[in-house]
């Protein structure tokens, strides 16, 4: 077991077997009774009933397994209210972005009043983060979203399926311990969207406009690293080395993001509110007709990303995504993942509310969206 301790933005604990890890940090600090927030898949499969049983002697372990799809403010509601019931001390997010996404929050609802909704950035009366959240620490299962190293939370709306996002500092895990062994198990559809995710969140940080450039050089590692690891990951779901690097990755362009997205996330948004389509998945479906029309505005970073990732200068980079995509098996299609042209008006209407194409390298209108949307169908 080779593990490599380093602290950006939060404590890591990154190599394979860090999971083993998690139960001797807990003692050794104190912890007796966590809550492990997961999603319903994993509660049934056996790498989660193998992780608790590793947590060792001297814990008594609650599970919340009510994780399910795009996450929802009554998941985390529920979440809480299982916090409270197991009389937990601290919370184990285990799992995809959504299981920690939610962990995040229940660590937040655990100890305040109110409702999730009232602590979202732009809520009218956003209420205040004024005690102390339960101890939380994340393990990934997947290489996608870097959620695990993220301050910020993403849950849906439970009547409009609008994302909603809670941001702080303050929500951030104490510790994380990054576990590329736990990511062996995943099909290779879930691997390649996951993995387009975790790209997109590099190259839209990387190019957003923002002044950054400690994010911009890792989003540019990042890109590089996915750019070769991610295909291997795919072809070859038992290469560690592969696994490795998507998570590192992964967690690269989370960190990254904090200098803000682009319009290829405003129409993620809406495409998981309207469709709920796979947030991974909808950014690779999206990719190309946005990377298409911010080209001329950032010509220059487009050929910097065609050097990390080898391809042939800045006018072959979004060919390049194209050539991805098929070697990963993404050739989908909006229309041929069921989303009908009808329903274009609402997803226009819910991208350009959308705050993340705010910092996008070249302004959008709703015709754009209504152009990138068409163009994906």
């Amino acid at each position: 077991m080779n593990i490599s301790y380093f602290s950006f933005p939060t404590a890591i604990q990154f190599g394979a077997g860090a999971r083993r890890l998690v139960g001797e940090h807990l003692r050794e600090r104190g912890f007796r009774r966590p809550l492990i927030v997961t999603d319903r898949g994993l509660a049934a499969l056996p790498v989660l009933a193998d992780f608790k049983q590793g947590l060792g002697g001297g814990l008594d372990a609650g599970i919340f397994s009510g994780v399910f799809g795009n996450p929802t403010c009554a998941q985390v509601m529920d979440g809480a209210a299982a916090y409270k019931a197991h009389r937990a001390d601290c919370v184990i997010g285990f799992g995809g972005g959504a299981a920690l996404d939610v962990s995040k929050v229940v660590a937040l609802m655990a100890v305040h009043d109110g409702h999730i909704l009232e602590y979202v950035w732009d809520h009218p009366q956003v209420k205040t983060i004024v005690n102390e959240l339960p101890y939380l620490i994340a393990l990934p299962t997947t290489s996608g979203t870097g959620s695990e190293v993220g301050r910020s939370s993403v849950v849906s709306e439970d009547d409009t399926h609008l994302k909603r996002i809670v941001f702080s500092p303050q929500i951030l895990a104490k510790a994380v311990f990054a576990d590329p062994e736990l990511t062996l198990a995943l099909p290779a559809h879930i691997t390649a969207a996951t993995g387009m995710d975790a790209l997109t969140h590099n190259l839209e940080s990387y190019l957003s406009p923002a002044y950054h450039p400690l994010c911009d050089g890792i989003a540019l590692e990042g890109t590089r690293i996915a750019a070769r690891a991610l295909a291997t990951a795919v072809r070859e779901p038992g290469s560690l080395q592969a696994r490795s690097d998507m998570m590192m990755a992964s967690m690269m362009g989370a960190i990254a993001f904090q200098k803000d997205l682009g319009a290829v996330h405003s129409c993620a948004h809406a495409l998981g509110a309207v469709c709920d389509l796979h947030h991974g998945l909808a950014n690779a479906l999206m990719i190309e007709p946005v990377m298409k029309f911010n080209y001329d505005a950032v010509t220059a970073k487009f050929a910097e990303l065609a050097r990390v990732v080898g391809a042939n200068g800045a006018e072959d980079f979004v060919p390049w995504l194209r050539r991805l995509k098929r070697e990963i098996g993404i050739t989908d299609t909006l229309a041929s993942k069921g989303v009908m042209r009808e329903q274009i008006p609402a997803l226009v209407k819910i991208a350009a509310a959308d705050i993340c194409h705010q910092t996008n390298p070249r302004p959008c209108k709703a015709e754009d969206f209504a152009r990138f949307f068409e163009q994906a169908m």
